[in-house]
């Protein structure tokens, strides 16, 4: 269990997504919410998914209600909602848990790589973002505050 190749997660429409398919590219990894006020580093998310794509990189999404209900909407509301207000292409999954007793097992494999600060294994808000290299190893967490665009710059050291 050294690379994230072993997981698969539905999609926003409950199809299985194996993540072999994202070999050889650069990941972005991030639990969203439709209500939060980070939600506008979606429009964020989704510039640097048209920057960055054609050089082999992907954005994530995977909703997740475990903040103060901030995702209440089911798969397809989350969707239209993204559709509706952001128009993004880039991949969304099923709402899934990052904490607790349900957690997805991919969000259990990004907490034990990429802890937080103090070595906190939690995830403490929406938008919490994981990088992962080509190999699929998980190179880096940044917090809910970090924008998008300040990450590009470690998404180009990768690329």
């Amino acid at each position: 269990m050294n690379n994230i190749y072993q997981f698969k997660a539905n999609n926003y429409r409950n199809e299985e997504v194996n993540f072999n398919q994202y070999k050889g590219h650069v990941l972005l990894i991030v639990n969203t919410a439709s209500e939060c006020g980070f939600t506008p580093q979606y429009k964020g998310l989704q510039n640097l998914y048209d920057q960055y794509k054609a050089k082999g990189f992907e954005v994530l999404a995977f909703p997740c209600n475990q903040f103060k209900q901030q995702e209440k909407g089911d798969n397809q509301e989350i969707k239209q909602f993204c559709d509706l207000h952001f128009n993004i292409s880039f991949p969304l999954f099923a709402k899934i848990e990052v904490n607790g007793v349900n957690t997805h097992p991919l969000y259990n494999f990004l907490k034990e790589e990429a802890p937080g600060i103090l070595g906190s294994k939690s995830i403490k808000w929406n938008f919490t973002k994981f990088l992962v290299n080509k190999e699929g190893k998980v190179v880096k967490r940044f917090a809910p505050t970090t924008k998008p665009e300040n990450i590009a710059s470690s998404i180009e050291a990768i690329l």
